[in-house]
This record gives structure tokens, C-alpha cells and sequence, in this order.
């Protein structure tokens, strides 16, 4: 399940001066919650943690959904990398048959809007893997 989250496509800006932690959690819904409060407790103090908080808690929904992180034995992995430049959270999956995409939602669901809020919130987000595993990255600047 181990995937980079350090793709140069994703610029996550000047590596000599990241900071980075991981953490693998059950693949259960109420694991829900510490990953949203490993990320909080990390970024304790910076001005992006709100948003950072939840983008993990929006990726870490979709990988219970819509992956096979959720079947009995699943697990998912939370990143988050610091630098002076912004902040990075990743979500590490076990993969599954639909590939992550933000949608129009329809306005009679209750779900659909996980990813557009993300690209809300973030400078920008992306993906990175196929079948067998993904991570989904969204990237927060900090403004000069």
C-alpha cells in the first residue's frame, strides 16, 4: 500500500526543509475522527490546519466509500508534510475500480461535494495511483 506522496508533479516545494509525518489507520469508519485529529494536533497553530482538517476528513470518507480500504483488514494512511512555503495532507488508500474526480453534485444528495470543497479550500489537490492503490494530495500555500 506504501505510495510516494513526494511526485515532483505535485511541487510540494523544497524538500531540505519539510517536515513530514505518517500515521496508518484501520480501514473503519471511526477512524474517521483520530485522522482528523492527528492532522489537527500536527498543524496546531498554523493558519491553514482548519482546511487541512477538512480536506484529510473529506479524503479519508471517500477511501472508506469508495476503495478497498473499507472491506475487513483495510487500512488507509494519512501524511502531512510542512514546509515554510504550505502545508501538504495526503490520503493513501488501498485502491479501488473508480478514480477520484470532483463532480457537479446533485442538489437532492447528500454526498458529492467532497472533492469540490477540497479544491475550495486548497491552493490545489491532486492524484496519484490506479487500481491496487491511491493517494489523493491537497496542497495549501501560505500566502506571503
Amino acid at each position: 500500500m506504501s505510495m510516494p506522496l513526494t511526485d515532483a508533479s505535485h511541487d510540494l516545494g523544497d524538500d531540505r526543509y519539510a517536515m513530514r509525518w505518517r500515521r496508518t489507520f484501520p480501514g473503519r469508519p471511526e477512524q474517521a475522527q483520530p485522522a482528523r485529529e492527528f492532522v489537527a494536533y500536527l498543524l496546531s497553530g498554523c493558519a491553514l490546519a482548519d482546511d487541512a482538517v477538512s480536506a484529510v476528513g473529506e479524503f479519508v470518507v471517500n477511501a472508506l466509500r469508495h476503495t478497498h480500504s473499507a472491506l475487513p483488514g483495510g487500512r488507509f494512511t494519512v501524511e502531512v508534510r510542512r514546509w515554510p512555503s504550505g502545508i501538504s495532507i495526503g490520503v493513501t488508500d488501498q485502491g479501488g475500480t473508480s478514480e477520484p474526480a470532483a463532480r457537479e453534485p446533485d442538489p437532492m444528495e447528500e454526498s458529492g461535494r467532497g472533492l469540490k470543497t477540497v479544491a475550495a479550500l486548497a491552493s490545489r489537490w491532486d492524484w496519484t495511483g490506479d487500481v491496487n492503490g491511491r493517494t489523493v494530495i491537497a496542497v495549501f500555500d501560505i500566502a506571503d
